[in-house]
Formats: C-alpha cells, structure tokens, sequence
C-alpha cells in the first residue's frame, strides 16, 4: 500500500519573533536570516494575555528585510477572520514574499474574550475552521469561486493575483485535540504540535497517518513540526525555574509540571538530546520559541546545536 505521506528527511529549525517594536522585530528577523535558520514564525491572537503583534502585517514587515528564510504563522487563528478576507491578504504576502510563507492555523479558544470581541461564538471555531480550509484551497487555485456551507456562502468570486506557490501556501495544522489530527491528516500539507512530549508525539502522528490513509491520500508532501518552548542554561533548575515562571506569566495558570515535560532545557547539548526524540517521533521542524537570552541562542545555534543537527539520527 503506497504512503500518504512524502516527508522530506532533512531537519529544520525555526524561531518565533516575539516583541512588540519595529527595531526589536527588524533586528531579529534579520539575524534569523543571517544565522542560516530555516524559517522564522509568529503567533497570533487578536487580544491576549500579553501584547502580540498582529501576524500577517508582521510577516509582511519581515518579506522585506529578508530573501531567503520561511515566514510562517505558528498559528493563525482561522475562524477569528473571514476566509476570503485571509485568502486575499495570505495570496498578497505569498507574492510580496517571493513565496515564502507557510500558514500554520489553529482554532484558538485558550482566551474567549477575543472570540467575544469578534463576534465569532466559541464553539463554533472548529466549524468554521473546517469551511474556512476549503474556501482557502478553493480562492487560491480557482476562478468564479462558490461555496455554501453552515457558516459562509458566496459566489460566484474570483481572487487575484493568485499566490505565487503553486496551490497556494503550504497549511500546517496546530493543536493538540482530534479534530486537529483529523484536519492535518486530511487536509493538511503538516502538522505542528504545542505542549507536546515526543511519546505523545509519535501518538498523534499515528492518529494523523491513520486519516490520511481513509482519505485516500497517496504520497502528499508533509511537513511535521514541533513547537518547544525553550531555556538555555548551565543549570537545568534554573532553566526549569524561568520556564516556569514565564509560561505562567503569559498563560495565567501553573507551568511547572509541563514545562518538565514540554520545554527544551539546560545546555544546547540536553537540546540536542530532547530533539533527537522527537526526530525519532517523527518530527523534522523544529519552531523554538525562547525563554531566554536570544545571543546565548545565536551563541549555541553557532557552537553547538546546528552542528549537532548532522547528528541526529533520521
């Protein structure tokens, strides 16, 4: 039985921007290039626990100080929006980008306040999601688009000029339920986990594989990633401690205990060990978002951890 999957053995490794300025995003962006990472992504919320920079004006921002590296969403709130609205502006950037972006999305719900504000009811984020998939494939590759579903209905509407990646962007499916194994097996082009240890990992790329085989999908191309938080530190209680301490901050709840489990801690080394779990899991792309000093990253990224990456047994 041939595979659903086409899964590129090469490892990956990306940074999430953070910041809520145009001299810290610039600077950052540019060192991303510069250090030869592969891509560089952003969050997104409309309102949150702490300040976030909407994330398609930021990654437009960064298509023109950049050339080379990937600009992905990690992720995009998809039923927060109109989809025909985030077709445009995603088909807008793929161009300005030299095709550079990748769409990771989710259907959020950790904050109901920004669903309030938006007049988008909670639980209808995973219809919505699914429907708004579909008009996405639909507005990049087609012309006189209709669609009728449960949430939205037009048409007939063309959008152009189209995205400049053949298809459209490639979409990495974020989350941590089944529903999110469901849209990536079926209509994903990847996957990106959140909170996630490499056991649990190789569970859910399983269940992923498992819908791609009743969708009939025979050798699409697919990118798995995995999302980490990560501390850079000699000591790995006190990496434990700042991981702790601002996962907490940012997510009004208690982190210890997960952040044992989920984070990247201690020396670049321990990383190195940690990622070869989740290459063992079946991960390939690797979307570090920082807890600590970003030179002591640069520093480590230089020395020791993208060296080590030739290491890592595929």
């Amino acid at each position: 039985m041939p595979e659903p999957f086409a899964i590129n053995d090469r490892l990956q490794c990306g940074l999430v921007i953070g910041g809520g300025d145009r001299d810290s995003v610039l600077s950052l962006g540019k060192r991303i290039e510069a250090a030869g990472l592969d891509s560089a992504w952003v969050g997104d919320h409309i309102s949150f626990h702490i300040p976030l920079l909407e994330s398609l004006t930021l990654l437009s921002f960064l298509a023109g100080v950049t050339s080379r590296v990937q600009l992905c969403t990690g992720v995009y709130l998809m039923p927060l929006r109109n989809p025909t609205t985030t077709a445009k502006v995603t088909s807008t950037l793929d161009v300005l980008s030299g095709g550079r972006l990748k769409l990771g999305i989710g259907v959020g719900g950790e904050f109901p306040p920004e669903f309030e504000a938006s007049g988008i009811p909670l639980e209808e984020r995973g219809p919505r999601t699914d429907e708004g998939l579909e008009i996405l494939r639909k507005l990049w590759t087609e012309d006189r688009v209709e669609y009728a579903g449960e949430h939205f209905s037009f048409g007939p509407v063309t959008l152009s000029p189209k995205p400049l990646q053949v298809g459209g962007p490639p979409i990495i499916v974020g989350g941590r339920k089944g529903p999110t194994f469901r849209r990536a097996g079926t209509l994903g082009d990847g996957y990106l986990s959140h909170m996630c240890s490499a056991e649990q990992y190789e569970a859910n790329m399983r269940l992923i594989h498992g819908h791609a085989v009743s969708a009939g999908r025979t050798e699409a191309p697919f990118e798995p990633g995995a999302f980490m938080f990560g501390v850079l530190d000699d000591d790995y209680e006190a990496a434990l401690d700042r991981a702790a301490s601002l996962l907490e901050m940012i997510y009004k709840r208690p982190f210890r205990d997960a952040a044992k489990k989920y984070c990247l801690l201690g020396r670049a080394e321990d990383w190195l060990e940690q990622m070869q779990k989740f290459v063992k899991s079946g991960a390939r792309h690797f979307v570090f978002s920082l807890l600590s000093d970003h030179d002591a990253f640069f520093e480590a990224w230089e020395t020791t951890l993208r060296p080590g990456l030739a290491q890592i047994k595929v």
